[in-house]
């Protein structure tokens, strides 16, 4: 019996970790030819070479991508995407994948569905449907949606979005946010066992914060970034945990940002890493007094174990808010107030809201048994669904 060929793309950690359980999945199934592809940001030291951590956990990769240029500008990351497009192509003609699983929002995904597309290789991609105003990630999510023939989303209402956007209802399922997968299926550390491997006093409270630079944005994100900082500082009892921006234009003004404040501190208080993994991301989330920033994180997987949120910025405007979610401006003084809000006692009451993303559940088997046992030869046309039966 020949195996059925699956490419599953990542473009470096912010899709790694939640794509980890379906590759794994995928990889021990029989039946099932699991073809990753790494490009993006794994091989970038100044991301912590997130493609070191599949290489931990095991997983085959079939082919590297390398394609990000040097800079921090909007050129550069049009000429990555181009780099990309040449990469995946001459992969994917390689591999030869019956279909090509990405998923979210970035250029790196952009030009692995633009490399499949022009192939005519199918596409499955999930996370589409959802709304980013702040950033250009939301015209490369709808353009991959259009390039995709499988479709699975977060929630009915991004499900309903995909169909009116002229998807076929029997080809866009909601299963919740895949992500949320990790904390049931990886084993994460305690708070004690956390707070030693971030060098941190294992006695006290600490927040998280994660800011991107919000794309489509006039502001200034290495000004905004110190904002957030300089409202952090307003509350000396919360010891600091800081991950690296994304490889966005503005993004490494943003570390430079991130590296002089911790380095400018000198109490050991406050620590920056370039990526932290999934494993203590996740822990990170559980066990911080709150999440600071514009990560999608925030909106999806620290409302799932009742972490309050501080949403800073128009980053992610347009995605559905859990209870425990609090939106700011980039003022210094609105993310201290928003802070200030979030950590009350009366305001983690909320958690016990059910978030619109789920709980922690098995996502990725699901997605698994649709991508086995689809019959990819339909998939190779795309009738236009415009509420007309065909």
């Amino acid at each position: 019996m020949s195996r059925r060929r699956i490419a599953v793309v990542t473009g470096g950690r912010p899709d790694y970790g939640l794509l980890r359980w379906l590759a794994h999945d995928l990889e021990q199934v029989e039946t099932c030819e699991l073809q990753l592809v790494a490009t993006g940001m794994h091989f970038a030291a100044r991301f912590g070479r997130p493609i070191d951590e599949i290489r931990r956990d095991g997983l085959p990769i079939a082919a590297e991508v390398d394609m990000l240029e040097d800079g921090d500008t909007r050129l550069s990351a049009a000429r990555s995407a181009g780099r990309g497009v040449l990469g995946c192509a001459d992969a994917f003609d390689r591999l030869q994948p019956q279909i090509v699983v990405v998923l979210g929002d970035r250029f790196e995904i952009l030009a692995a569905a633009e490399a499949a597309m022009l192939l005519g290789i199918p596409v499955a991609h999930i996370h589409g449907g959802e709304v980013t105003e702040g950033s250009t990630d939301e015209f490369i999510r709808h353009a991959v949606t259009k390039m995709a023939s499988l479709h699975f989303v977060s929630t009915d209402m991004f499900r309903s979005r995909l169909i009116r956007m002229g998807e076929q209802p029997g080809r866009v399922f909601n299963f919740g946010a895949i992500g949320l997968d990790q904390f049931v299926r990886l084993p994460l550390p305690e708070r004690g066992q956390l707070m030693t491997e971030l060098g941190l006093a294992p006695e006290e409270p600490f927040v998280l914060a994660t800011y991107h630079a919000a794309t489509r944005s006039q502001s200034d994100p290495a000004v905004d970034a110190r904002a957030m900082l300089d409202a952090i500082d307003r509350f000396p009892q919360f010891q600091v945990v800081l991950t690296q921006a994304n490889a966005d234009p503005g993004g490494q003004a943003i570390n430079g940002v991130l590296s002089t404040y911790v380095g400018g501190r000198g109490d050991g208080r406050a620590v920056l890493v370039p990526s932290l993994g999934s494993r203590l991301y996740l822990a990170a989330v559980t066990h911080a007094a709150a999440v600071l920033g514009n990560s999608s994180s925030g909106l999806i997987e620290a409302p799932a174990v009742g972490t309050p949120t501080v949403n800073i910025g128009p980053r992610q405007k347009g995605r559905p808010r859990a209870a425990t979610v609090i939106d700011c401006g980039e003022s210094s003084a609105d993310v201290a107030a928003a802070i200030a809000a979030a950590i009350a006692p009366a305001f983690r009451a909320r958690a016990s809201a059910a978030p619109p993303y789920g709980r922690p559940g098995n996502v990725s088997g699901r997605i698994m048994k649709v991508l086995l046992e689809t019959d990819l030869g339909e998939l190779f046309t795309k009738p236009f669904y415009d509420g007309v039966e065909r």
